[in-house]
């Protein structure tokens, strides 16, 4: 079943969380966010046009580059974050002088605190108009949701919030897929330029299996551009791809050595660890996502602030939990760490085995609270009880866990 809307807000969905949000509510867990130039490639590969560019770190290959796809060419930043042009990070050149002077200035350009490495050099583009298409998940209608505007060029929140008719949005059942016809009406409820209506159908059903068969959470082109000559393609890419997933994709590899990582993420990932710092004081393990989640909501609900998301998933063995315990108290900012484990198919005995021996690894810095539940809850307490102290202390709910972290946290 499909159905149109122009209404924004009519479902109370918020299509695009930043990549910079945490914890990601697009996918409800984790993603891999492309930079641009990884995005339409990306894109290629499923028969999207994009403009012909290469991406590069060196300002001679730069210029080679825009020799090769012929001037004016654009140079952009290449950062997962937004506001490039206002930084700086996108000029248009001329020539091959201008193309030298722009490269050298935005390679090492600080965008708000991202380091550009790597830049895109494109040819430029005639734009007639702009348009805004994407597809991402509605949740709460459990289905694919597009998003399609004559406006774009500009922030799309803006557009819902200016004007939430010009943005026409349509429900799509994974099990019927996006035909046609039913595309070829979305593109004219979004009154899109008639010019336009061929090459947008079709960019816009690769687009969908390109969300689909790639299991992305978010496919965006803003914007899609008409030109003079009446031509349709994306002239941006912003993607982002399901990190559990993955695994099915051995090329998406590529990806995760561009991953936007602080010096505490950095660790944990070589260890394997599902971890995103954050900014607060109290230092989070938990085993599941979703429990990690809920970990960081109790811990703000009363009164403190989650230093970290850390799942451990059900691999909650010495090793784990001791690299756990090494990059939480590597941060500087952690006071208190708690321990949130309900056990499932990882019992309660092998995770209170594996705390016992890695707080003998580590020379820990900050008290631990445990919360331990689930299956043989009652054989992992006993395990803890003989090692309890000022440094280890066991609470029963998670909630009590979560004020003790916090109290200690604030001492």
């Amino acid at each position: 079943m499909l159905n149109f809307s122009s209404d924004f807000g009519g479902s109370g969905f918020t299509p695009l969380v930043s990549p910079e949000t945490f914890p990601d509510q697009r996918g409800g867990g984790h993603t891999v966010d492309l930079l641009e130039y990884q995005g339409k490639q990306f894109f290629a590969t499923y028969g999207i046009p994009v403009s012909d560019g290469a991406a590069t770190d060196n300002v001679d290959e730069a210029v080679a580059i825009a020799d090769r796809v012929g001037y004016p060419v654009v140079v952009k930043a290449q950062v997962h974050t937004g506001g490039r042009g206002k930084a700086g990070g996108v000029k248009l050149a001329n020539d091959a002088d201008e193309c030298r002077l722009h490269a050298s200035n935005i390679l090492g350009l600080d965008i708000k605190g991202h380091i550009v490495q790597t830049i895109w050099i494109e040819h430029a583009s005639d734009i007639a108009e702009e348009y805004y298409a994407s597809f991402t998940l509605d949740r709460s209608a459990k289905k694919y949701l597009g998003m399609l505007s004559a406006q774009g060029g500009v922030e799309i929140e803006t557009v819902a919030e200016e004007n939430p008719d010009a943005i026409a949005k349509i429900w799509i059942d994974p099990v019927d897929g996006l035909s046609e016809a039913v595309c070829r009406a979305w593109v004219l409820a979004a009154q899109l330029n008639p010019a336009a209506t061929d090459g947008a159908v079709d960019i816009l059903r690769k687009l969908y299996t390109a969300y689909v068969e790639g299991d992305a959470d978010l496919c965006e082109i803003n914007p899609l551009i008409l030109t003079p000559t009446g031509q349709v393609h994306a002239l941006d890419a912003k993607v982002s791809l399901d990190a559990n997933a993955v695994y099915e994709h051995p090329d998406y590899g590529q990806y995760d050595e561009t991953q936007p990582r602080d010096d505490r993420e950095e660790a944990a990932h070589a260890k394997g660890l599902q971890y995103v710092g954050l900014e607060g004081s109290v230092g989070v393990i938990a085993n599941g996502a979703g429990l990690a989640m809920s970990t960081v909501d109790v811990i703000n609900q009363v009164g403190g602030k989650p230093a970290n998301f850390l799942d451990i998933g059900g691999g909650a063995n010495a090793d784990v939990m001791a690299g756990a315990l090494e990059v939480i108290n590597n941060d500087p900012n952690v006071k208190a760490i708690f321990i949130n484990i309900f056990g499932g198919i990882t019992r309660g005995e092998e995770v209170a085995n594996g705390i016992v021996e890695a707080m003998g690894r580590v020379d820990l810095d900050s008290p631990i609270v445990i919360r331990l539940d689930g299956t043989n809850a009652d054989e992992g307490r006993a395990i803890l009880a003989p090692h309890l102290s000022d440094k280890l202390m066991m609470e029963p709910t998670m909630l009590d866990a979560a004020r003790k972290a916090v109290a200690l946290a604030k001492a």
